[in-house]
This record gives structure tokens, sequence and C-alpha cells, in this order.
């Protein structure tokens, strides 16, 4: 009996499944970014990772008062990170850094252990656009009772300037991320 109900449901997923593909090698911008649009917070997050336009966005939104200090996560390039908010004119003072997460489920745990401790109710994730699906996605499940938003860099966005910049292949792992976060952590990405 169940082999007939899966014999009736395979075709069914699998051309199901084959669609969302299809949308999703087409327009990957409308499935993995989100933009929460302007928004001011008690913090602003940047995310390690991406190519080091992730400070930069940063420090721009730092710049338009979105916030009034900024906590970098992420190990490896943690005091990359700082030194490019430092040169962007974001004051040491205002910098605090989270250099332990490895992932961007640790980037959400070991944050919001820190935004608790400091009674932060708000704050603004910033990270490359094709990872602001899944980074919001986190932090909202970790967190349901602090308010995040998502104000991405949109670093190599244009389509032509993918294959230049490697984002075809990090773009095609954030597919496989996103249902991966799903069924091991619970993060229900939509």
């Amino acid at each position: 009996m169940k082999l007939k109900w899966f014999l009736r449901l395979a075709p069914i997923v699998l051309l199901l499944g084959a669609a969302v593909g299809g949308v999703a090698c087409y327009y990957p911008e409308k499935i993995l970014c989100v933009d929460s649009g302007q928004a001011t917070a008690e913090v602003i997050i940047v995310l390690g990772g991406g190519l080091h336009e992730r400070p930069e966005r940063a420090a721009e939104l730092f710049k338009q008062h979105a916030a009034p200090r900024v906590i970098v996560s992420g190990y490896g390039d943690d005091w990359i990170n700082r030194n490019i908010l430092l040169h962007s004119g974001v004051p040491a003072s205002d910098i605090e850094v989270e250099g332990d997460s490895k992932t961007t489920r640790e980037n959400a745990e070991f944050t919001i252990k820190r935004l608790r401790q400091e009674k932060v109710h708000s704050a603004i994730l910033v990270t490359t656009w094709y990872h602001s699906r899944r980074a919001l996605k986190t932090f909202e499940h970790y967190a349901p009772d602090i308010k995040f938003y998502s104000r991405p860099s949109y670093f190599a966005f244009a389509r032509e300037d993918w294959p230049h910049r490697g984002n075809g292949r990090r773009m095609r792992m954030e597919f496989l991320k996103l249902p991966g976060y799903w069924v091991c952590y619970g993060i229900n990405p939509f």
C-alpha cells in the first residue's frame, strides 16, 4: 500500500522540484535575497564570509545612523572585517567582535547570547544578498523575541558579474544549505 502511494507521489514531487529548480536557476535573487528596507535598530551584525563587501555595507549603514554600534561575527575574518570598519570611519569604541563562530548557525547562537546579555531588542543583519534569507531565518529561529532586519550587500548582484566573482558557485551552495538547515536544525527558510 505504501509503495503505491510512493509511486503516485514521486512524479509529482519530482515535477515540483524541477519547477522550483528552474525558477531558482533563472531568478535566484527572488528566493535567496531578503531586504527589509530602511530600518533602524540597536546594533548592526556583520556576518563573516564574502569578499569583504559585508563590512563596507555595515559601515555605510552605520554612517546613515541605522544603528549606533556594530558586532562583527565570524571566526577567521573577524579582525579583517573590524579593520575594514575602522578604515571606513566606524569608531573602535562602536565595534565589538564575536570571533568564535564558524557557521551561520553559530553566528546566530553566539551573537544572540551577547544580545540577550545586553538586553538588545532589535538588530540589522548584514551579509551578502544570496546569504540573506538563510541568515535572517536562522537568527529569527534562535531568537524569536528579537526583531531582526536584513540589509544585505548587493556586491556582484548583476547576472553578468556572477561568473567573474564566484557568485554562481556560492549561490548554488545556498540552494543546498537552505534545505539543509531546514532538515538539520528545523529552520524554516520561508
